[in-house]
């Protein structure tokens, strides 16, 4: 091959250039439906991204990639490459697996269901939602079994495979199995130590303008650059765009600010992530975040590890007093105090971290029959309301809104997600010990507003890393070891009850 001969990985490269600019594209438009779009815009923009996602598909199934891909696996690499080649290999065998009639079906089916659920759960309206649902759960049930076929697994475990990759059911079952057999007794134990304790409430009105300037506040103070994205407004909490144009957006009630606070907090754990990955890569696969479970880390690191960090809530504290003026429910200790409230509740993205994992058991289990198909779209209420019961001890009979409405992933055929939020918060826990174990003074660097050597950890170890190598290789080299349950557990006794594991 002379040296102006373009490689055939070369070839493969400009490719996946081609499809992040795309993608790009599509993503800020979503941004831009999730919060700026007006209503009336919604099949205009439905038709748009259906459009640019058939666009996207077209070019990276075309019939030429296989053999380029083939081909480039003969060539000399070097390891980097090879780690993008086997990103390359893999979102291609996702993608050739669905015709584009399929891709172009689902997009507009997402879209609608997705906009049309936005005043649906408000007003409680199940049987409405159900309407354009069922055709979602269609689009996504063929996905799953034409992944399956390719992929040589099962039905619920390929729709698992484009968040996480490698993940069986075989592992989530054993890992919620073992959270199953002490998770309740937590949950039963710490609700009767804090039954008598005395929680002080901040008292609002809390002005929206305030809110924002806060979370912005808080956004610098984690890290976020802001000439790399910004933050914005949505029905439903979340971060997208590109590495070089971070869109978050988050929520704000009048009358609290504490999820909003904490949500942005979350939000910010996935736009680091996204902001720090290899820039030199960006428009390769191996520049992706590795799954969906590690980008979930980031945000719950940020959000519960540091957050709720006594020390992170010492230099939170004047920024909150400084925006509402001064409550004694702003004093570090009762911030504390109040976020580590553990109690049952009917919102998932509103609950603590203990009873958090049952909300996502709840999801798993109900999601998994889904798509196998031994549930239909109109058993889950009843089913939901039975598992919110047994786990939770929570009525939700009737209430939509806040049962199978509440979440943005089921309209938007997002099946398959819901296991990493959990997944996640145990590899954070994990890297909390790891970070503990290699930087003994991390809690005193912290409480000092030191917070460079964790950027720098998890730079080195999570960020950096992306998608070059596989999720096992890449937790045990940043942790020593593959991913532990312990971990999780440990960090929970140790914060909610004060023992040592």
């Amino acid at each position: 091959m002379n040296a102006t001969t373009e490689s055939h990985y070369e070839t493969l490269e400009k490719l996946w250039r081609r499809s992040h600019h795309l993608t790009h594209l599509q993503r800020i438009a979503i941004w831009d439906q999730a919060a700026n779009m007006p209503a009336k815009g919604n099949e205009a923009r439905a038709a748009a991204l259906a459009e640019i996602a058939t666009s996207i598909h077209d070019l990276l199934t075309d019939p030429s990639v296989e053999t380029l891909l083939s081909q480039a696996a003969q060539e000399t690499l070097e390891p980097s490459q090879k780690g993008n080649l086997r990103e390359m290999k893999r979102l291609w065998q996702l993608r050739n697996a669905l015709p584009a009639s399929l891709v172009r079906r689902k997009d507009l089916a997402v879209s609608r269901c997705e906009h049309a659920w936005r005043t649906q759960r408000p007003a409680n309206d199940w049987q409405g939602f159900l309407a354009n649902f069922e055709e979602v759960l269609s689009c996504t049930r063929e996905e799953a079994d034409r992944l399956s076929q390719a992929l040589g697994v099962s039905k619920y475990e390929a729709l698992m495979s484009r968040y996480e990759p490698g993940l069986t059911t075989v592992t989530v079952d054993r890992l919620f199995g073992e959270l199953k057999t002490w998770l309740p007794g937590l949950i039963q134990e710490v609700t009767k130590r804090q039954g008598q304790e005395v929680t002080i409430q901040p008292q609002g009105p809390f002005q929206q303008r305030r809110q924002k300037v806060l979370c912005e506040q808080v956004m610098r103070l984690l890290g976020f650059d802001f000439e790399a994205g910004r933050l914005d407004v949505s029905t439903h909490p979340f971060c997208g765009g590109v590495p070089e144009d971070v869109r978050m957006t988050t929520r704000f009630k009048n009358h609290e600010f504490i999820t909003s606070l904490f949500g942005t907090i979350h939000e910010t754990g996935h736009g680091r992530y996204d902001q720090n990955r290899p820039r030199e890569w960006l428009g390769q696969p191996a520049s992706n975040a590795r799954s969906m479970a590690i980008h979930e880390s980031q945000s719950l690191f940020f959000e519960m590890q540091l957050g709720c960090h006594p020390g992170f809530l010492a230099n939170l504290s004047p920024l909150i007093i400084e925006a509402f003026g001064y409550q004694n429910a702003f004093e570090p200790q009762a911030l504390a105090h109040l976020l580590t409230r553990v109690k049952p509740s009917l919102i998932r993205v509103d609950a603590d971290e203990v009873t958090y994992p049952a909300h996502i058991m709840l999801r798993y289990e109900i999601e998994r029959q889904l798509i196998e198909g031994d549930i239909e779209a109109v058993d889950i209420p009843s089913l939901w309301d039975a598992q919110m019961s047994s786990l939770l001890n929570v009525d939700t009979r009737g209430n939509y809104k806040d049962g199978p409405l509440q979440d943005v992933h089921w309209p938007t055929g997002a099946f398959g997600y819901f296991p990493c939020y959990s997944i996640g918060a145990m590899y954070a826990a994990q890297w909390f010990a790891s970070i503990e174990k290699a930087m003994p003074n991390v809690h005193k660097d912290i409480e000092h507003g030191n917070l460079q050597p964790i950027w720098d950890w998890l730079n080195e170890n999570i960020w950096q890393n992306a998608s070059f190598l596989p999720t096992v290789e890449l937790t045990q080299k940043a942790s020593g070891s593959e991913l532990d349950l312990r971990y999780f557990k440990r960090h929970l006794y140790k914060r909610y009850l004060g023992e040592t594991l």
